[in-house]
């Protein structure tokens, strides 16, 4: 299965996976499974970084480099997945949150994540 990180649980596996659900800890380690993080995370983290959020400090640099590291993959933003933004119900107002939904429809994976609000979406969505 392929798996679509949002961005808090991009940071809390590479930060503080003690946040995460000791089942998500597992899959992320597990070689067989494939864990994408999006090129839309990098953005949230560079402008909430840049507008002095306390909980976006880290560098979407080194974000960027250490998911790599990790062996996880880089699912670029296209065309396809901002439309499908359009899909959505009306259920959360973050942009970013939103286009992962979108982006995770559009490509057959499920997203992880740990905000409530972004589980209620139909679809390919799991409890991180």
């Amino acid at each position: 299965m392929a798996y679509l990180l949002d961005t808090h649980v991009l940071l809390f596996a590479m930060y503080s996976p003690e946040r995460l659900s000791a089942r998500t800890v597992a899959l992320l380690e597990d070689p067989a499974q494939a864990v994408w993080f999006s090129a839309a995370s990098i953005w949230e983290i560079a402008i909430k970084s840049s507008l002095g959020r306390p909980d976006f400090t880290a560098s979407p640099f080194a974000v960027r480099d250490e998911a790599l590291a990790l062996g996880f993959r880089e699912l670029p933003v296209e065309a396809i997945h901002a439309a499908q933004v359009t899909a959505l119900p009306p259920l959360h107002r973050d942009p970013f949150d939103r286009l992962l939904v979108a982006q995770a429809t559009a490509t057959g994976h499920t997203l992880l994540s740990t905000d409530r609000q972004v589980q209620q979406y139909p679809g390919p969505v799991e409890r991180a």
